[in-house]
Parts: C-alpha cells; sequence; structure tokens
C-alpha cells in the first residue's frame, strides 16, 4: 500500500521519494539516479521527487539530516570562537582572523537562537493548551486565544527555518556584478528560425532589462537574413544583475513551425538552438593585459548604422594573442569608442577565461556525477506550437509563451526558481565539502565537531 503513496528512504543523507502516479524524477542538486524496480535511489544528500508534483523550497532543506548536522558545527565553531576571543594570550593577527569568521558566522548563529526560542514557545503553548480543558467561557475563551498562538508560532518558524538555511547558502561575491550578454544563433533543421529567435530571446533580455530598471547598452549587432540575427552583445549594469542572470548562459532549443514556406503550409514543426553567454564584470577587475600581446584590427562596419558608418573604418577587432580571445565592437562611428567598448568586452572574455582555470579542478569531480552544467548544454526549450517554456534543470514549465518572451514577471518566476535550486544545490555541495578531511595545517579544533 505504502509504495502506491510515497515512501522516503534515509541513509545517511540518502533520501528517496516515490509517488505511484508517475515515473517521472528527477534531484535537486544534479545527482544522476539509478532506477531499481519502483524507486530511484541518488547520491548523497540529494533529493528525488516526481517533476510534476515537486513544491519544494529551501526551507524544505532545514530538515535534512546532512544539513542539520551542518548546522550544529557551525552554531559549535561560532561558540568556540567566542571562548577563544576571550583569552588574553591571542596575537592581533590571530584575533582578527577569528573576530572576521565569527562575524561571517553571527548571522547563522542569530537565527538559529530565534528558532531555539520560538521551538520553546511552542511547546509552551501546546503544553497550556492540553491542560485548558476547562467547559467555562473564559476557559474556551482563552483555549482559542492559544491556538490562536500557537498557529502565529508556527508560521514564525516556518520563515525563521527558511531564513537561516538561506543564510547558510555560500555567497557568490560576483553576484553584485554588472555582465556582458552575448546571444549566438545556432543550428537549425531548415528555415531562418535560429536567427529569428536569437532576435526574440535578445528582445526578451532587454526587457527584462527594463523589468528590472537595469541600463541596456548595445555593444554588437549583426543582423541575418529576413529580419534575423547571428550575434548581438550589450552590457547590462544595475543591481545584482549577475546573480540574476548567471543562470541564463547555456543552449535555448526553439520548436516551432516557420512563418513561411513549404514547412508553414505543411505545419512541420522545426528545432533550432541558440546560446546565451554571460560574462560577469565585477567592479574590481583584476586582469592585466600588456599591449604586446594584442592584435588590434581596423575596418568598415557592417550592417545597418548609416552611410557615415559603413564607409569608414571605424568598426574595431582586437585579438589577445596568447589566448586566442577575440572581441569587436562596431557600434559608433568613433573608432575610439569602439576599441574602448572591445577593450572592456576581451577584459571580460579573459576575467571568464581565469575563473574558468581556477574552478575546473573543483568541478571535475562533481561533473561525473551531475553533468558540466556548462554553456554547450541546453537548459531550456521554448515550444511555440504548445505554447509552452520548459526549463530542464528544474522542470519549471509556464504557458503564455508571448507573454514570456516580453521579459517581465513570467521571465522573473523562472529565474527565481532556478536561482532557487541553484542555492539548494550550492548549500548542498557545501555541506558534503564540509564532511571532506581538514588539510594538515589546519587546527583539529573543529574536526570533532
Amino acid at each position: 500500500m505504502f509504495l502506491n503513496r510515497c515512501f522516503r528512504l534515509c541513509n545517511g543523507c540518502c533520501r528517496v521519494v516515490y509517488s505511484g502516479r508517475k515515473r517521472e524524477w528527477r534531484t535537486l542538486t544534479g545527482y544522476r539516479t539509478a532506477k531499481y524496480a519502483n524507486t530511484t535511489v541518488v547520491g548523497l544528500c540529494a533529493t528525488v521527487v516526481p517533476r510534476h508534483h515537486f513544491h519544494s523550497d529551501l526551507g524544505d532543506l532545514h530538515n535534512n539530516e546532512c544539513v542539520q548536522k551542518y548546522l550544529q558545527q557551525l552554531v559549535e565553531e561560532y561558540r568556540d570562537l567566542g571562548r577563544k576571543l576571550q583569552h588574553d594570550h591571542l596575537s592581533e593577527s590571530d584575533r582578527k582572523v577569528l573576530s572576521r569568521r565569527q562575524t561571517e558566522l553571527l548571522p547563522v548563529a542569530l537565527l538559529f537562537e530565534s528558532v531555539q526560542q520560538a521551538l520553546k514557545d511552542q511547546e509552551e503553548v501546546t503544553s497550556l493548551l492540553h491542560s485548558c480543558t476547562g467547559v467555562k467561557d473564559e476557559d474556551k475563551l482563552f483555549a482559542q486565544q492559544l491556538k490562536e498562538e500557537e498557529e502565529q508560532i508556527s508560521q514564525k518558524l516556518l520563515s525563521l527555518r527558511k531564513d537561516l538555511v538561506k543564510a547558510l547558502v555560500p555567497t557568490d561575491p560576483l553576484d553584485p556584478s554588472n555582465i556582458l550578454l552575448e546571444v549566438v544563433s545556432g543550428r537549425t533543421t531548415g528555415g531562418d528560425i535560429c536567427q529569428q529567435f536569437t532576435r526574440e530571446m535578445f528582445d526578451m533580455y532587454q526587457g527584462f532589462a527594463s523589468f528590472k530598471n537595469w541600463d541596456f547598452d548595445l555593444i554588437n549587432y549583426t543582423n541575418a537574413e529576413y529580419g534575423g540575427l547571428h550575434h548581438a552583445a550589450a552590457r547590462i549594469t544595475g543591481e545584482n544583475v549577475y546573480r540574476h542572470l548567471k543562470n541564463e548562459g547555456g543552449t535555448h532549443r526553439v520548436q516551432r513551425i516557420p512563418e513561411v514556406g513549404l514547412s508553414s503550409r505543411m505545419q512541420r514543426i522545426h528545432t533550432g538552438t541558440m546560446t546565451v553567454i554571460i560574462l560577469p564584470q565585477p567592479a574590481e577587475m583584476d586582469v592585466h593585459i600588456d599591449q604586446k600581446d594584442l592584435r588590434i584590427d581596423t575596418y568598415r562596419s557592417r550592417g545597418a548604422g548609416g552611410q557615415s558608418v559603413n564607409t569608414t573604418d571605424s568598426a574595431v577587432r582586437i585579438v589577445h594573442l596568447p589566448t586566442g580571445i577575440t572581441a569587436e565592437c562596431q557600434q559608433t562611428r568613433s573608432q575610439l569608442q569602439n576599441k574602448d567598448t572591445a577593450m572592456r568586452v576581451l577584459r571580460a572574455r579573459l576575467y571568464q577565461s581565469m575563473l574558468g582555470k581556477e574552478s575546473s579542478q573543483r568541478l571535475a569531480a562533481r561533473k561525473q556525477q551531475v553533468g558540466s552544467r556548462s554553456q554547450s548544454e541546453r537548459i531550456r526549450t521554448y515550444n511555440f506550437s504548445q505554447d509552452r517554456v520548459t526549463d530542464h534543470r528544474t522542470g519549471y514549465t509556464t504557458r503564455d509563451i508571448k507573454e514570456f518572451m516580453r521579459g517581465g514577471e513570467a521571465l522573473q518566476n523562472l529565474i527565481s526558481d532556478v536561482l532557487e535550486h541553484a542555492e539548494m544545490e550550492a548549500l548542498l555541495e557545501e555541506v558534503e565539502n564540509s564532511k571532506q578531511p581538514k588539510a594538515s595545517g589546519q587546527s583539529a579544533d573543529h574536526g570533532s565537531q
């Protein structure tokens, strides 16, 4: 009987959830799954749920056994730091290091104490409620007040637990950064739907920038035939731009019936792709570029832009010879302005390359389990025939594709869902890393926690 309902298997941090209605599964952490009969078992600290019945959020991780152990570890570390800072024999440098770490853990410790206090309040109210068995009107009124207070405390606990889990999520130092957005047309089985879709996607992100009150500065725009777009780039500046758009990078697939031609008359669906590239531009981007490593070419601008643009060598292409990374700009009549913009693009691409090298070793082991999540992998499908957009990383599906492509609230909802799942994965990965043996040079004080 209980197999036809649902069950959870907890072995350390392995958790299985089954629903008899559908055999569709996915993991919050992206861990690959192994199917055995009517169950699916996933890797450490992963959660498996039926795709169409997923209503989880960060707050649900509070009850995860591994997360609870990690939380207790941090709280004990915070208390231990407080005891160490009371010692007079600490050097000034050691005191600064310990104080900095204590400050980092302070929000977690405060929220943990708030949760504990709320649990005590809830236990006290529940005890009073059970002891209130009188039949007088005063007793009934008091019991009603206790029930209302119990409900308020329960809601407060849910909110505090979600805030506590959010406080555990590792912060990305690049989140406040501005970005360089690039869109590149892909290949198609026929017709010009890739170029058309690329233009629509670029317009969608421009609309989203307007929705978020961000600045959207065009850098490059290469038209295709029949109103499509081969490639375009823009700089988006505003509050936490990279945090919202960092998960948009990847291959986006379109499925639609072409507007003209034989396929249109036969109602034949074509499939095409385009790629979105998101490059962070942090305020302090420490990238040294030696001028002797650059080759700077000038050429006449292509495409629309007026007679003056197309008849002067205002377009600039810069090649970084050691890496082969290229950046170009042809948007203005001024060669100097185009060169300055191309240098900003080149700097951002070099910075992204540096980040990739630094994180390649860390991602290598996890890639075998969860996939590379690189920008070459398909992340989302836009099915115009079915009026549907589906994100393949989370299973999130939304309808009214025309409204979605305007780049407003519908896109914001999907981005928020993907971001929350990414934060879940980041937290679970942090929890897993915390269980690894500490380096020999580190203090053993926390190893026993």
